[in-house]
């Protein structure tokens, strides 16, 4: 049987939120590796209120998804993307020059930031069934919306996640993971440096 104790579960509702300087909006936290100072990843949740720009963050590839809301049009380096809860998750370099615009009201938005001399990373949806058997040791991380999900691991016992929740772990190469989901972000990272435990 599994020991979930290997994952980390946190719930969207029990994360602190914390304001932005610029009042536009707030971001609560649900990972990060391996410290909140000196990060090599990191995944948040933002709750966006009103137009602005994003914090640069020079050396760090982000990932991008509405979760719910109109959407938004990110404008990054001078070129528009029109974003929703839909669309694929959006990839796009850290320390670009970008705005965000709200399309009609605020928008909450699933961001993954990872710096690229420490780490490598991907996002996309998930809709049904995944099963992906790792070709690399990576944390494979799952955020499930509305109606939750359970994840698998080898013939192990599932793990149920209860909606607006994220778990992540570190797997060796070679694992089977399967998710059950009817809305989710899957994730995965490929550390350069140490192993996440």
């Amino acid at each position: 049987m599994t020991d979930h104790s290997k994952w980390q579960v946190v719930r969207l509702a029990d994360a602190v939120a914390s304001p932005w300087r610029n009042g536009g909006g707030v971001t609560r936290e649900l990972a990060v590796w391996p410290d909140a100072r000196d990060w090599a990843w990191r995944i948040s949740v933002a709750d966006v209120e009103k137009d602005g720009p994003f914090s640069s963050f020079d050396g760090v590839a982000r990932n991008f998804a509405v979760l719910s809301g109109a959407g938004v049009r990110l404008e990054v380096d001078g070129t528009v993307h029109t974003l929703d809860a839909t669309s694929a998750p959006f990839a796009f370099d850290g320390g670009a020059r970008t705005g965000c615009t709200l399309v009609a009201g605020a928008t909450r938005d699933f961001n993954l930031m990872a710096v690229r001399s420490r780490a490598q990373s991907l996002m996309q949806r998930v809709s049904g069934t995944r099963r992906q058997t790792l070709t690399s040791p990576a944390v494979v991380a799952v955020y499930v919306l509305a109606g939750g999900g359970t994840l698998q691991v080898e013939d192990d016992a599932p793990l149920s996640l209860p909606p607006h929740s994220l778990a992540w772990r570190a797997l060796p190469a070679g694992t089977a993971v399967a998710l059950e989901a009817s809305a989710a972000l899957w994730v995965e990272i490929a550390q350069t440096e140490g192993v996440a435990r």
